[in-house]
């Protein structure tokens, strides 16, 4: 291995190990309640009428998760824009909503990943099981992304760093 992966597989290491990364899944965790809460509702209760078979219908589960995942990722954005990168105050001075579609699009690979690996493990343990592993795996993504992406240190035109 030459110098400039090991340095660059080090500086991934330390990213990823960093109190930032825990404060990212301490946001996680709660994200994961409100996952797994809107999933249950949206999958038992709301969308109840979707089908009425016993077994997974995969309408019904894709709109539950699209629901859940869509209330997780706002919980997600405002805490870890609040607190997680509370220390990256440059990137306040983008709207919001420029911010929200920019975090968004950055969780777009582990939200795709997330209802791949769901859908695929769901017919062999219970859905919501199979979500919970489905988030685990691709957190540390989401974290990469968001960090070096979203609230990275990324030098913005017209502004000094």
């Amino acid at each position: 291995m030459t110098l400039n992966i090991r340095l660059s597989v080090a500086s991934l290491l330390r990213r990823i190990f960093s109190r930032r990364f825990l404060k990212f899944g301490t946001v996680g965790v709660s994200g994961i309640f409100i996952n797994q809460g809107v999933l249950y509702l949206a999958q038992e209760h709301w969308f109840k009428a979707v089908s009425a078979s016993g077994e997974v219908d995969w309408l019904r589960l894709n709109m539950a998760l699209a629901l859940a995942i869509f209330f997780a990722t706002l919980n997600n954005f405002f805490w870890n824009r609040l607190w997680t990168w509370a220390d990256r105050k440059q990137h306040y001075d983008r709207p919001v909503l420029v911010q929200f579609g920019q975090y968004t699009l950055s969780c777009g690979v582990s939200i795709a990943l997330q209802v791949a690996f769901t859908n695929l493990l769901a017919p062999h343990v219970y859905y919501l099981i199979a979500n919970l592993i489905a988030i685990i795996f691709t957190s540390v993504l989401n974290f990469l992304l968001n960090d070096i992406w979203t609230f990275g240190r990324l030098k913005l035109k017209g502004k000094l760093p």
